[in-house]
């Protein structure tokens, strides 16, 4: 039985995590959206946001996972930037029905996520 509470706790540390880093995603991109509205800013400025609201989401998530998690906390915090990133490239395969773009940027979002979410792990 303890052993269940245990797992139970960990799929929670993850899920909470991952909605945390979410959230942050989701706040972030909206500041975006009014600075982009208001500012009218090109197009590598709101790439480069995108991709630093990535960097940031998933290092807030490793944080949270790692303050939770206590051991291992870059492994943990891994685990969150790959299942952000793997929430994300859901989302897209969902909403368009097909992945745009290069296996290029895709790897490099990969790694910019799972870095954060370990470095977030670290730093917590």
């Amino acid at each position: 039985m303890n052993r269940r509470m245990q797992k139970d706790s960990k799929v929670m540390w993850v899920l909470k995590s991952l909605l945390v880093a979410y959230v942050i995603t989701g706040i972030l991109l909206l500041v975006l959206a009014m600075a982009l509205y208001k500012l009218e800013l090109n197009e590598g400025i709101v790439r480069a946001a995108i991709t630093a609201i990535y960097v940031v989401s998933t290092l807030i998530g490793g944080i949270v996972i790692g303050k939770l998690a206590r051991t291992r906390r870059f492994i943990w915090g891994l685990g969150i930037g790959i299942g952000y990133f793997a929430l994300l490239l859901l989302i897209t395969l969902g909403v368009y029905h097909t992945l745009k773009g290069n296996g290029t940027g895709m790897v490099t979002t990969l790694i910019l996520c799972a870095g954060g979410g370990m470095i977030g792990g670290m730093i917590s």
